[in-house]
């Protein structure tokens, strides 16, 4: 009973001196570690933890029994271990950090902050050849033509662009199609789209390396596609060779056997309306299942 007493007397002690920057801080540092335990689960890196959990415990043990030479080389390991986890979690750590930079409500707040609000320059330009890449993309479906089109937004994709041919012209419908056909030099590389003209071609895409949850049916295009949306913001379209299919990728995730009209709708909405509808980019998949049911009655 002493105990119990102590015990509330030592919280009601820390509560007379809590103070509102305290509660920020405890939401804060809850939030980092939500965000870094998100950050890699289901990855590599929760093998990784589990190691450094055990270097913990066997510096415990060799503190426990004095074994000084475990305990000298455990020392001088974690002595860096700020560096050596920098090192390790890289892949991670620039994982989050494209996903920060590149969430539109961080990309809303500093520009209403430098320019005071205001729509998005490029999209008009994205709406004036909208039409004519849907077009195109019916046209390569129809015939069965592989095709990978990314529609760059906020992130750019310069390092990407530069594996390919650079272009930077207005689109057409022939010329899309040209760019693909299986016998032209630039048909097996990605087309990247930026401020609605074509400005690569031929470009390599870095592929998905979250192969568990992709179909084993897709080929080398649908996991080059996932991979580009999973480090940057894209939009991007695929077209199978093999059966003809439209897809959209979209944040590592990918939609698939799309028509004309879910197409025109879809891409209207990601590239045009999103600065409008900022929460549809969540609900993405959601709203591609109602218009796919809609346009199937």
């Amino acid at each position: 009973m002493q105990f119990i007493n102590q015990l509330i007397e030592s919280f009601l002690a820390v509560m007379r001196t809590f103070r509102f920057k305290d509660a920020v801080d405890i939401i804060a540092i809850g939030l980092i570690i939500f965000y870094i335990t998100k950050l890699v689960r289901e990855t590599r890196a929760v093998q990784l933890v589990k190691g450094i959990f055990v270097l913990l415990i066997l510096y415990g043990a060799a503190n426990l029994f004095n074994f000084t030479m475990m305990t000298v080389l455990l020392n001088r390991f974690f002595e860096f271990a700020v560096i050596v986890l920098f090192i390790i979690f890289q892949p991670e750590i620039r994982k989050f950090l494209e996903q920060l930079g590149r969430s539109n409500y961080t990309y809303r707040r500093i520009k209403d902050m430098v320019t005071g609000g205001g729509g998005d320059e490029n999209l008009p330009a994205v709406g004036k050849y909208l039409s004519i890449y849907v077009e195109a993309i019916m046209t390569l479906h129809e015939k069965k033509t592989g095709a990978l089109i990314v529609f760059e937004r906020r992130t750019r994709l310069g390092d990407i662009a530069s594996t390919g041919t650079v272009i930077n012209a207005v689109p057409s419908i022939m010329m899309i199609g040209n760019v693909f056909f299986n016998k032209a030099p630039l048909h097996d590389g990605a087309m990247i789209v930026r401020d609605g003209k074509v400005y690569a071609a031929g470009c390599i895409l870095p592929l998905t390396h979250d192969n568990k949850h992709v179909d084993d049916n897709l080929g080398t295009r649908h996991r080059a596609a996932i991979g580009v949306s999973e480090v940057s913001d894209a939009v991007v379209v695929v077209v199978s060779e093999e059966t003809g299919a439209v897809s959209i990728a979209l944040n590592g995730e990918i939609s698939r056997n799309y028509t004309r009209e879910t197409l025109t709708s879809t891409l209207t909405r990601l590239l045009i309306q999103e600065e409008a509808k900022p929460k549809e980019k969540f609900s993405f998949l959601k709203n591609v299942r109602k218009e796919k049911s809609g346009s199937e009655q």
